[in-house]
């Protein structure tokens, strides 16, 4: 019999080969995208944490919640939702009148609301209009340019333009005098009032949606139409049943988106009406830099309570344009 030991012992005092030492590669793939995270660590989030932080605490750095009471004024809240119980006991008007900071976020949210549905419902149209509608393709290709380049233009230009086209002397205001005698001004309009502003965010509300939403529009398939006329459904079922169903949730998250927009602008509104219309950026912009009391704490509240309504206004809008894309796929 063959003693196989010796050659077992052989075979098992061999050593496995040194495994190979992975070469050290430097995270090269992250440079291209590290610009992306210092700018916005540097310009969005640091500056984000210091208004939270600032938001509470006051003039020593101790914490306190006096700057988030400040923002409601509750003895001129009080006042106000008393004047507004004895209004509605005696059906008489008492002009009651919001807290100057509560009243500067209500006429921001009011004209953000107007601007954004009027902006979707017609940027919306136009949407549907180039890319279903059948017309050319240069119009196609001209709209998303211009609207692309209309998104952006915003600030001193924009609202320079409007003063130009619909102020008291502006050309539009000039012909609609001279040519067919109305007087917009006469019958009420003007351009430092909140319709006048509203239709100065307009401007660049439309290009926006038509922007975001045309996407959303290109996603329906020519199969689904297709399949609704074999069934022997109508164009106005079809728009109904199928159409309006899967892109409502992209139309909704992009109207929210457009509210975010708009109520964060300062730079058209500022040039615009000045001071004249108090919405909550040019309050911000006065509590911080030039309001006489000078209480930056207090504007870092205001802040904060921006931050706050955009930050839910993003999140409905990625929650909206995440089942919107469940369709679109």
């Amino acid at each position: 019999m063959t003693d196989l030991s010796l050659s077992d012992h052989a075979i098992a005092g061999k050593t496995a080969p040194p495994s190979e030492a992975r070469a050290f590669r430097l995270p090269t793939q992250w440079l291209g995208v590290a610009p992306f995270f210092i700018f916005a660590i540097m310009f969005l989030v640091l500056p984000t944490l210091y208004l939270v932080l600032g938001a509470f605490q006051n003039a020593a750095g101790t914490f306190t919640f006096d700057n988030i009471v400040g923002i409601f004024d509750p003895p001129n809240l009080s006042n106000y939702i008393q004047c507004q119980y004895d209004s509605w006991i005696s059906w008489v008007d008492g002009n009651c009148r919001l807290p100057t900071i509560l009243a500067a976020y209500w006429i921001s949210i009011k004209i953000s609301l107007a601007s954004s549905l009027i902006g979707a419902f017609a940027g919306l149209a136009i949407a549907i209009a180039i890319v279903r509608g059948g017309l050319p393709n240069w119009i196609r290709s001209a709209t998303l340019t211009f609207s692309g380049v209309a998104s952006n233009f915003a600030g001193v230009p924009l609202a320079f333009a409007f003063l130009a086209t619909l102020g008291r002397l502006g050309l539009a205001t000039v012909i609609l005098n001279t040519v067919f005698g109305l007087n917009i001004y006469a019958h009420g309009f003007n351009i430092l009032s909140f319709w006048g502003l509203t239709l100065t965010y307009v401007y660049f509300q439309i290009p926006l949606m038509v922007v975001i939403i045309t996407p959303a529009i290109d996603g329906l398939k020519k199969e689904w139409g297709e399949a609704a006329a074999t069934l022997g459904a109508t164009t106005a079922q079809y728009w109904r049943m199928v159409v309006i169903p899967v892109i409502w949730p992209s139309f909704l998250g992009t109207v929210i988106l457009l509210f975010a927009n708009a109520f964060g602008a300062i730079a058209t509104a500022y040039a615009l009406t000045g001071s004249s219309l108090n919405i909550i950026p040019i309050v911000l912009y006065a509590q911080i830099r030039g309001d006489v009391l000078h209480n930056p704490h207090l504007g870092y509240a205001i802040a904060f309570g921006m931050i706050v309504i955009t930050g839910l206004a993003n999140v409905f809008y990625i929650w909206f344009r995440t089942r919107s894309e469940r369709w679109l796929k």
